[in-house]
C-alpha cells in the first residue's frame, strides 16, 4: 500500500492569480467566439479548418495525457507492479489532458449547437476515422476520472464506497488500456487521407503506429518531468527519482524503434535527400528527430539515470520532440494548396494559453486538496 496525502497550504499564491487572470482573458474571447463565430477569433480557413487548437489541445494534449495510459501498461499489462506510486498523479495529469482536449473540440466545432448529433446512432459514420477519435476521447476521458474517482473517496472518509468501487474498477482499466491504443493510432490515420497535401517527409502508411509510439513514449516521459518538476516546485524531496530512472529505461527502446522505422521508411520510399533538399521543412525534420535523439544519448549510461537533472532534460527533450512532430504533421508540413496560408491569431493563442492556465490551477487544487502525491517519509 503507497500512502498519499495532500500537500495542504495557501491556495491563492500570487501565481495562482496570474493563471486565473490569463483563464478570464480566455474566457471573455470565447464568449465573443460564441456570439460571433468561430472565424471572429480565429483565421482558420477552408485550407485550414483546424489550427492551434486541435493541433496543440488535441493532438499534443492527449499525447501529454498518456501518462496514466503508459503507466497503466506497465502495471496492469505487464504487471510491473513497482511502478503502481506513479499511477495516481499520471491519471490525475491523463484526466486534465483529456477533459480539456474535448473541451477544445467544442470550441473549435463550428456549429457547436449541433455536437449531440455526434451521440445519435442515426447520424453516425461508422467509416469515419474522425468518428472513432471523437467517441473513444469522449469514453476515455470518462474513464479517466472513473479511475481517478477513488481518491475523492479517500478524501471524504467513503472507505466502504472505494472497496466496491475496487471490484469493479479492473474493467475500466482494461477501457482505460484500449481506448488511447485506437485513437492515438488514429490520430495518425487521419493524415493518411492527406494525400499529397503532406510532405512526403511525413507522409507514410506508418503514421498509426509513429503517432501511437510518441503518445506512449511521451506518456513516459510526462509522468518523470510532472514527477521532477512538482517536487521542485512545490519543496517537496525527490525520493521518486530511483523509480524514474528505471521508468526511462522504457523509452530508449521505444524511440531507437520510432528512429529506425521513420528513417528506414525514407530510405525505401527513396524521400530521405528531402531531407536536405526541402528548406525549412528539412530543418524542422532535422530538429525533431534531433530532439528524440537526446534522450537515447542522455539515458544510454545507467549512471545518468539516477540523476534528477539528467532525467528532466532528456524527459523535457522528448516531450518536445514528440510535440513538434506532431505539430509538424499537421500544420507545418501540410500544404492544401495555393492561397492558403495560416498562423494563429492572438485570440487563438490567448485562448490558449487560458486552456492551459486552467490546468495548472487544477492541479494545484488538486495535489494540495486531494490525497494524490505520495505521502512524505520523516527519518
Amino acid at each position: 500500500m503507497h500512502e498519499k496525502q495532500a500537500l495542504g497550504g495557501r491556495l491563492l499564491t500570487k501565481p495562482f492569480w496570474v493563471l486565473l487572470g490569463l483563464a478570464m482573458i480566455a474566457g471573455l474571447l470565447l464568449i465573443k467566439r460564441f456570439l460571433f463565430g468561430i472565424g471572429a477569433v480565429t483565421n482558420l480557413s477552408d485550407g485550414y479548418p483546424w489550427g492551434i487548437w486541435i493541433v496543440y489541445d488535441v493532438l499534443i494534449g492527449t499525447a501529454l495525457g498518456c501518462g496514466g495510459y503508459s503507466i497503466a501498461l506497465l502495471v496492469y499489462i505487464f504487471n510491473k507492479g513497482e511502478y503502481h506510486p506513479l499511477v495516481r498523479s499520471a491519471l490525475m495529469t491523463s484526466a486534465f489532458g483529456y477533459t480539456l482536449a474535448g473541451v477544445s473540440i467544442f470550441i473549435d466545432i463550428g456549429r457547436y449547437w449541433q455536437m449531440y448529433n455526434v451521440f445519435l446512432p442515426w447520424h453516425i459514420n461508422v467509416n469515419s476515422i474522425m468518428f472513432e477519435v471523437a467517441a473513444c476521447i469522449g469514453a476515455y476521458v470518462f474513464v479517466l476520472w472513473i479511475e481517478f474517482s477513488p481518491t475523492f473517496l479517500e478524501h471524504r472518509k467513503s472507505l466502504e464506497t472505494k472497496k466496491k468501487l475496487n471490484k469493479f474498477l479492473f474493467f475500466f482499466i482494461a477501457l482505460g488500456v484500449l481506448l488511447p491504443t485506437m485513437h492515438q493510432s488514429s490520430l495518425g490515420s487521419l493524415m493518411i487521407i492527406a494525400g499529397e497535401k503532406l510532405s512526403p517527409m511525413w507522409q507514410t502508411g506508418w503514421l498509426p503506429l509513429l503517432f501511437l509510439m510518441t503518445a506512449i513514449t511521451m506518456g513516459y516521459a510526462v509522468v518523470i518531468f510532472e514527477s521532477l518538476f512538482s517536487a521542485v516546485a512545490l519543496k517537496r524531496p525527490l525520493d521518486e527519482t530511483p523509480i524514474l530512472g528505471k521508468l526511462s529505461v522504457m523509452m530508449i527502446p521505444l524511440l531507437v524503434l520510432f528512429l529506425l522505422l521513420r528513417f528506414g521508411d525514407l530510405i525505401w520510399r527513396g524521400q530521405l535527400g528531402n531531407i536536405f533538399n526541402d528548406g525549412m521543412l528539412g530543418a524542422f525534420f532535422l530538429v525533431e528527430n534531433i530532439l528524440f535523439l537526446i534522450p537515447i544519448i542522455m539515458l544510454a549510461s545507467a549512471k545518468n539515470r539516477t540523476k534528477p537533472t539528467t532525467l528532466f532534460w532528456s524527459a523535457g527533450s522528448m516531450i518536445l520532440a514528440g510535440a513538434l512532430y506532431r505539430f509538424d504533421t499537421f500544420l507545418v508540413a501540410f500544404n492544401p494548396g495555393v492561397g492558403y496560408h495560416y498562423f494563429p491569431s492572438a485570440s487563438e493563442i490567448l485562448i490558449t494559453v487560458g486552456i492551459i492556465s486552467i490546468e495548472i490551477m487544477a492541479y494545484l487544487i488538486f495535489v494540495k486538496k486531494l490525497p494524490v502525491l505520495p505521502a512524505i517519509k520523516h527519518s
